[in-house]
């Protein structure tokens, strides 16, 4: 199937979601999730693409990132996903594809709803019952936007 063509706005954050295929999990132990966030960082830096939240579940990924260089994002979830999924297919001794499709992304245009989107991407893992309190998920970007903890791939929304 085609794909069709992303909007790109420089400056204007979007709301990426790489889900995994059939929802199966694509994050097993801590070192996996330790694997994708250091990739993630790696990448980030690389194509010059700032992360204001995150969130990895055990079965999909949330980024809210701005979008600086036309390609910035396309590059970066390209990289991040190939990288990790011959990670993973080598470390479970499995074969094929991980991921469903390609990243979906959507334009976030008014500022009030970059904090609502950066809201529930931190939420999720206590909506989905992982955790009672966000902060308590170590894999997502909440232990820095809401308890100011240093952690080395995030960038702060602009005020």
């Amino acid at each position: 199937m085609a794909c069709f063509p992303r909007i790109r706005l420089p400056g204007i954050p979007q709301h990426v979601i790489q889900r995994d295929n059939n929802r199966w999990a694509c994050f097993g132990l801590d070192e996996d999730f330790a694997a994708y966030a250091h990739w993630l960082e790696e990448y980030a830096r690389q194509f010059d693409v700032a992360i204001y939240a995150w969130v990895f579940m055990t079965n999909h990924v949330h980024l809210l990132v701005p979008l600086v260089t036309v390609d910035g994002v396309s590059s970066l979830m390209q990289s991040l996903g190939r990288r990790y999924v011959r990670y993973f297919n080598y470390t479970y001794r499995r074969s094929g594809t991980l991921w469903e499709g390609h990243f979906k992304s959507c334009v976030v245009d008014a500022e009030d709803y970059v904090l609502l989107c950066q809201r529930y991407i931190e939420l999720n893992p206590a909506r989905a019952g992982m955790v009672m309190f966000p902060g308590d998920y170590r894999w997502s970007s909440y232990g820095a936007n809401g308890l100011g903890r240093s952690v080395a791939c995030w960038t702060p929304l602009p005020r």
